[in-house]
């Protein structure tokens, strides 16, 4: 028997899944949760052999609380089951222990076999995730981001000034400044704005950094 946590902040989302899930002979729901906080408290009482994630939760996020669950509950696989498909979503969600990543359009039929194959720990994408990343690395883009520069980028959408990025990444306005310009070196931009723009439409930072 596959158990199953349901992670989603919204109760209409968890209980279609649910019910997508019930009546299936090897899995169960074993538990709900509506924030990344949550997520952890059950999962580290309930021992899930698979976690259905969310990516927007209010305070932890979903990519935090799949990178914490690797203490808190190591054996348990993350599924992410999310709207965002952007690159920049997929590979923050993959580099913090995400063993998938699922659209919520996806069929039934996707979900069940996602699930039991995340069970397994083998790595599942949907479709249309798995031909962007294909599509990435066959054209790998010559404008990406640095870790540090996206960062950057995503605080600027957010409305902060570069003294308050600097205090918030703990680095000087002057180095704020260089990953500032290095990004509009890197996108083929001359100002703040169009830098977040771009970004946001290559999938280089998320499309609602600025939310």
């Amino acid at each position: 028997m596959i158990s199953v946590l349901l992670v989603d902040d919204h109760p209409v989302v968890r209980a279609g899944v649910r019910g997508m899930l019930d009546g299936e002979p090897d899995i169960a729901v074993v538990g709900e949760a509506a924030s990344g906080a949550e997520a952890l408290t059950s999962a580290r009482a309930l021992r899930p052999d698979v976690v259905l994630m969310d990516l927007r939760l209010p305070g932890l996020d979903g990519v935090g609380a799949t990178s914490q669950l690797r203490t808190v509950a190591p054996d348990t696989r993350v599924l992410v089951l999310t709207t965002y498909e952007s690159d920049a979503d997929v590979l923050r969600a993959v580099e913090a222990g995400a063993t998938g990543y699922l659209l919520k359009d996806s069929s039934r039929a996707d979900l069940l076999g996602a699930i039991r194959a995340a069970a397994r720990g083998e790595t599942v994408l949907s479709p249309k995730v798995a031909t962007r990343l294909l599509n990435r690395m066959r054209h790998p883009k010559q404008d990406a981001l640095s870790p540090r520069e996206a960062n950057v980028l995503r605080l600027v959408a957010a409305g902060m000034s570069n003294p308050d990025i600097g205090r918030t990444l703990t680095i000087t306005e002057a180095t704020v400044k260089t990953h500032l310009l290095r990004a509009f070196a890197k996108l083929g931009v001359s100002d703040r704005t169009a830098a977040v723009t771009k970004a946001m439409s290559l999938g280089l930072i998320p499309p609602d950094a600025g939310t």
